[in-house]
């Protein structure tokens, strides 16, 4: 069962939100609230896995406390539910997982909590692989969530608030920050060699001078380049002369 809290001022729009929710037999509204204090008290003592949350609650903003909650738990769901859709960049830029605009469309939320559902079962059936061995990375995009082998990563990029994951055949694209995925990887096979780069250390191919304390690092595989500080240089000297 999946936890979801409801935020939302007024308590019609609540009450419909919550029928609509638990129509779907895989969800649990554990509670339904209207202001910010309410809203970070029952999330500290239920910690449910998706927040609905309204943008504007009676003057208190909605988009604080979505980002109070991240803080607590980076890995909850946000859905914002409202009806001022100008807010919708400022919405993802803390990395909501989705905007409904009212009036709310059964269809439209029933597909909100597909994916919801979907990205909770790629991540339990991560863990169980986590058990058993499997490297894998979960890469979640806008639209779509990809399981991705360790070993298949090329290197990693962190440009304009996205990230990109490139392999050899294809380049996936996330939201998720690249110390987030940096500590999902074996710090004997990556290196972080930039501030905006991590390369997989053995498909390193060549380096060449990019300035006085920067190299450009040319990769097995691919003709994506990244970069590489002199001090990372020298740790990776090091690594090769053990």
């Amino acid at each position: 069962m999946i936890k979801v809290m409801v935020v939302e001022d007024e308590e019609q729009i609540r009450s419909i939100l919550k029928r609509m929710i638990e129509k779907n037999e895989d969800f649990k509204v554990v509670s339904a609230c209207g202001n910010f204090a309410s809203a970070i008290s029952d999330f500290l003592k239920l910690r449910p896995e998706v927040v609905f949350m309204d943008i504007d609650l009676n003057g208190e903003s909605g988009m604080d406390c979505a980002k109070a909650i991240t803080e607590v738990d980076p890995k909850v769901k946000i859905v914002f539910a409202t009806a001022h859709s100008e807010f919708m960049a400022n919405a993802f830029e803390i990395y909501a997982f989705d905007y409904l605009v009212k009036p709310f469309d059964m269809e439209r939320i029933g597909k909100t909590l597909g994916r919801i559902k979907e990205f909770s079962e790629v991540r339990s059936s991560e863990e169980k692989s986590e058990a058993v061995g499997d490297e894998k990375l979960i890469i979640k995009g806008r639209e779509e969530i990809n399981l991705v082998d360790l070993k298949d990563i090329i290197m990693i990029e962190r440009a304009d608030s996205t990230t990109r994951i490139i392999t050899k055949d294809e380049v996936f694209l996330t939201s998720q920050a690249l110390g987030a995925l940096e500590e999902r990887l074996d710090p004997e096979k990556f290196m972080r060699c930039h501030k905006s780069y991590i390369i997989r250390i053995d498909a390193v191919k060549k380096l060449e001078v990019y300035g006085r304390w920067t190299y450009t690092v040319r990769l097995k595989d691919t003709e994506e380049t990244a970069l590489m500080t002199s001090a990372k240089y020298d740790e990776m000297k090091q690594r090769f002369e053990r």
